[in-house]
């Protein structure tokens, strides 16, 4: 993962600024472990399913948590990872559309939604 020591500065970095934001997204990309490269991909997938959803393609939680598995692959299959990474995208008003359109219809996010 850090092959020089500018890798490993980034990298402490990144962490130490997730820990001063200290929003829900940035408390479980802390959690998880996920660089900032990886962090970077994420919201080009994010960015990507909005524009998607925006042109009435057909998407699936699926097809997205395999580009987000493929994004960070240390959690391959961890979709309570990629769910709640949407989710808390969703709690900051930021690609809201995207976790209403991929989770929205299942019964355990009801509550959260019908706030």
């Amino acid at each position: 993962m850090c092959n020089t020591i500018e890798d490993r500065l980034s990298l402490i970095e990144f962490r130490q600024e997730l820990l001063f934001n200290n929003t829900g997204v940035d408390r479980l990309l802390f959690e998880y472990n996920v660089t900032k490269p990886q962090y970077r991909s994420i919201m080009d997938v994010m960015d990507e399913y909005r524009r998607k959803i925006d042109n009435n393609e057909s998407v699936h939680h699926g097809g997205f948590e395999q580009e987000i598995y493929n994004i960070v692959p240390q959690h391959h299959g961890d979709y309570h990872f990629v769910e709640g990474l949407a989710q808390e995208f969703h709690g900051q008003g930021r690609w809201e559309e995207v976790f209403v359109v991929l989770y929205g219809d299942m019964p355990k996010f009801q509550s959260y939604l019908n706030k």
